[in-house]
């Protein structure tokens, strides 16, 4: 099956866990793993689809052996399962990464629609990917909207900081990508 049918498949019948209206793009992908490569070491990546932002890491430079992804529909599992050999792909949900992945990666990327999800959720998986991360890895993030996922005082609260590092208008709606670091 092509990788837009499984995805507009997966849209109509689980809507609110896919929450786009269509793939990542290229460029977004791009956008997203522009911090990372071959010098990073682990990267994980919370809610992979059906690999787009995956694609944009594996392109650049980081190995297969060094990729871990957390997703939580079995259909995308299995399709990023044969679509990617060496990577390891977790059926579970990004919050749980500190129970399956030791401390000390470079860098967690995440395509998991925060902005759709309860705050206490939001905060959890944020908190997940801090506990892995190592001193300097970072998070990166995209949204739809102008904002990253948490509030200026949860940030504060997690002691993170952020920017806007890139805003993709080739993507389908146009996306901004935050990245995160410990203050």
């Amino acid at each position: 099956m092509s990788e837009t049918l499984l995805f507009f498949r997966q849209l109509i019948s689980r809507p609110l866990q896919v929450s786009a209206i269509a793939p990542s793009s290229r460029f977004l992908a791009k956008a997203m793993a522009k911090d990372i490569g071959p010098h990073t070491g682990r990267v994980v990546e919370f809610g992979p689809g059906t690999g787009r932002l995956t694609e944009g890491a594996l392109n650049a430079g980081v190995r297969p052996e060094n990729l871990t992804l957390f997703e939580m529909n079995p259909d995308f599992v299995t399709h990023l399962r044969a679509r990617f050999p060496g990577v390891t792909v977790h059926l579970a949900g990004a919050q749980t990464a500190p129970d399956l992945v030791a401390k000390g990666v470079g860098a967690v990327i995440s395509g998991v629609p925060l902005l759709s999800m309860p705050m206490a959720l939001r905060k959890s998986i944020m908190a997940a990917a801090f506990e892995i991360l190592g001193p300097e890895g970072i998070y990166v993030q995209f949204t739809y909207g102008p904002r990253p996922a948490l509030e200026e005082a949860e940030l504060k609260n997690l002691g993170l900081t952020w920017k806007q590092t890139a805003y993709v208008p080739l993507n389908l709606p146009p996306a901004r990508v935050h990245t995160f670091r410990k203050a």
